[in-house]
């Protein structure tokens, strides 16, 4: 499948240093990034959640699909590179390729984390409380309320 950096070849780029801030939680921007060059961290609530560091990585597209404030911060680790799609939704409609892409990286993160927990849920030596923390997830990714 064809690289959102060859996707977005004209899109603007910005160069980040170490501690530089991409993407502020709680904020909302409307754009999308994708990983150029470098390596960004993703925190949510202070926690580091995880590492971004290969290239062609989409940033930004939860806030930007779910219309929603930025649900983590990421910063630049050291030198990163990152471009720019602005007014992403707008270029979401008019690039179906872009779109394709875009769906299929998000099917590849739920396909794993599926994976992951149904992993989890067979592991015999978990506790009653990590089951009941797991179920939840599960719910979750169906879109099932749980009380």
């Amino acid at each position: 499948m064809t690289s959102l950096l060859l996707l977005t070849y004209s899109a603007p780029t910005i160069e980040l240093d170490k501690g530089d801030v991409l993407i502020t939680q709680g904020e909302s921007d409307g754009n999308l990034y994708v990983l150029d060059a470098g390596t960004l961290s993703v925190e949510r609530d202070g926690v580091r959640i995880a590492t971004i560091d290969q290239f062609d990585s989409l940033i930004g597209e939860m806030s930007l699909l779910l219309g929603k404030p930025h649900s983590a911060t990421v910063r630049a680790e050291g030198k990163a590179r990152v471009r720019v799609v602005h007014d992403a939704m707008l270029v979401l409609e008019r690039h179906p390729l872009i779109t394709l892409r875009l769906a299929t990286l998000l099917c590849q993160r739920l396909d794993s984390t599926s994976a992951l927990l149904a992993g989890l849920s067979h592991d015999g030596t978990a506790k009653e409380v990590e089951q009941g923390l797991l179920s939840r997830l599960r719910s979750s990714l169906l879109g099932h309320r749980t009380a």
